[in-house]
């Protein structure tokens, strides 16, 4: 049996993520099968998987669209195999910033937990758990307009604004941590 990571992108970060559980996985002899839900076209046969991640970006405050249309199409198999839900945001690298105010980490946390609480409204899906991660600034993965509107927007959360570069704030350690915590859990 596997454990199949499914993941709904835009600009890299939530492949990347979903790419970096499947290293820690295969470290511990798991086999891992990882999948952009945007390019399925097959029927999935669930009875090949013993877990599920589920990893999707947040754009404008709501998660990829295509991710939203397949956990509601697979809501009852990914319930069933208690699958495991990691959302990708910039909110989520405000909550996370110590050296912002702790009020508007507060805030950012807040942003974190709607937007999660909106998927699941969205889905009808429960996730078993449910793990924030930051996002990435990908300036020049944005054309002309996102660019623009993603300087604004950093620019009053304090977030880098420098376009010529890309900022990742991922914290990989405490990826590979929770990733440790599902499979000791799961023996």
């Amino acid at each position: 049996m596997e454990i199949v990571i499914f993941f709904a992108t835009r600009e890299g970060q939530s492949s990347k993520i979903a790419e970096r559980i499947a290293r820690d996985l295969r470290a511990g002899a798991t086999e891992v099968v990882v999948l952009d839900v945007k390019r399925l076209h097959s029927a999935l046969d669930w009875s090949l998987y013993a877990s599920v991640f589920v990893v999707a970006s947040v754009h404008a405050g709501r998660h990829e669209p295509e991710m939203i249309r397949f956990v509601r199409r697979y809501r009852h198999e990914l319930e069933r195999l208690r699958a495991i839900f990691m959302s990708v945001s910039l909110s989520e690298a405000g909550a996370e910033d110590v050296r912002v105010p702790a009020e508007r980490r507060r805030r950012s946390a807040a942003d974190v937990q709607q937007m999660i609480d909106r998927f699941v409204k969205d889905t009808g899906w429960q996730p078993e758990r449910t793990s924030p991660v930051a996002g990435a600034l990908t300036y020049s993965r944005y054309n002309v307009l996102v660019r623009f509107v993603m300087k604004w927007i950093a620019r009053r959360q304090g977030a880098p604004t420098d376009t010529s570069r890309d900022y990742e704030f991922t914290d990989w350690p405490a990826l590979d941590r929770f990733v440790d915590e599902v499979l000791a859990a799961s023996r």
